[in-house]
């Protein structure tokens, strides 16, 4: 416990003086700073090599912290019920009183907030004035991190603080529900699509490719391990890594897989451990086989695909 308490008080202190550190979510790693400040929120855009226009999530405690910045409604409010905290992303919108820096929001009038799940970034969201913007600790485009090995292989000594939470439970970043206007999914993530319709009246669209920037994911190249990949392959190329959504007989030196027998949510929780695997190993391609793309399988393919058009 002394530990825990100490790790937090470091945390603080390195946010508190405006700087950028590394946090554990229940999703992935993401690079933590102050949304009220505008030079925190411009180093994790500089740190990242994150393209301006690309909003961040905002990472709050509870609703009592929400209310000085956003604007909540009756859909929010029963999703909120439901599924918070946990790997759900919602769109409102922006209170014009509010603090947040506009560097988050890319001057816009809407803001991606998010409540957490990991226990230990929610002791560090529970001893904060303020909340904290933060996208995935990964240079812009390239595989999220899960590990705490993952964000120092990615950013080297770059990142002042790693506050170390073990890995990732689920895997993958968060669903993302646009609630400005109809109830609109605008990336698939840890939460699948019919948890979600289940709890809400209304008719829940899906727009993965929406046009305004108003959220983080919506980019045609993300998580990118920086080599081709193929989807929805029979049988790999020469010099492919082949990569499998569950163990085969074979046991090819290039064959790498999810799961032992397919199950979707641990594939979801080992997709981006085992292609920065294959990409550590040297592989210049990657061959998939077909994802099923039901339940978390939609989220694996969405960023699959995503990551094919390196």
């Amino acid at each position: 416990m002394k530990s825990i308490q100490s790790n937090i008080k470091k945390a603080k202190k390195f946010l508190d003086n405006h700087e950028c550190i590394a946090v554990p979510t229940e999703t992935v790693y993401g690079l933590a700073g102050n949304a009220y400040s505008n030079s925190s929120v411009k180093k994790i855009f500089k740190l990242k090599k994150r393209p301006s226009n690309n909003p961040l999530i905002v990472h709050y405690y509870n609703l009592k912290s929400l209310k000085d910045d956003c604007l909540i409604n009756d859909e929010f409010r029963k999703l909120y019920n439901n599924f918070s905290p946990g790997p759900i992303t919602y769109i409102l919108k922006l209170k014009k009183s509010s603090k947040i820096s506009k560097f988050v929001t890319n001057n816009q009038n809407t803001i991606a907030i998010r409540f957490p799940k990991h226990r230990l970034f929610r002791k560090l969201l529970r001893n904060l004035d303020y909340p904290l913007a933060a996208p995935s600790a990964n240079i812009s485009s390239k595989l999220s991190s899960v590990q705490p090995s993952d964000v120092k292989e990615e950013f080297g000594n770059k990142i002042k603080y790693v506050l170390e939470g073990g890995r990732s439970l689920i895997g993958l970043e968060s669903t993302i529900i646009n609630l400005v206007d109809k109830p609109t999914i605008l990336r698939f993530g840890g939460l699948s699509v019919s948890t979600i319709k289940k709890k809400i009246r209304k008719k829940v669209l899906i727009n993965t490719r929406y046009k305004r920037k108003i959220s983080p994911g919506l980019s045609s190249l993300h998580y990118s391990p920086g080599i081709p990949l193929r989807m929805n392959v029979k049988k790999q190329r020469e010099g492919e890594a082949f990569l499998l959504i569950k163990k085969r007989k074979s046991n090819s030196k290039d064959n790498f897989f999810l799961t032992k027998n397919g199950n979707l949510v641990q594939a979801a929780r080992n997709l981006y451990t085992v292609i920065r695997k294959i990409k550590n190993a040297g592989y210049k391609k990657i061959a998939v086989e077909k994802i099923p793309n039901i339940g978390l399988g939609q989220t694996i393919n969405d960023r699959l695909i995503r990551a094919s058009k390196y």
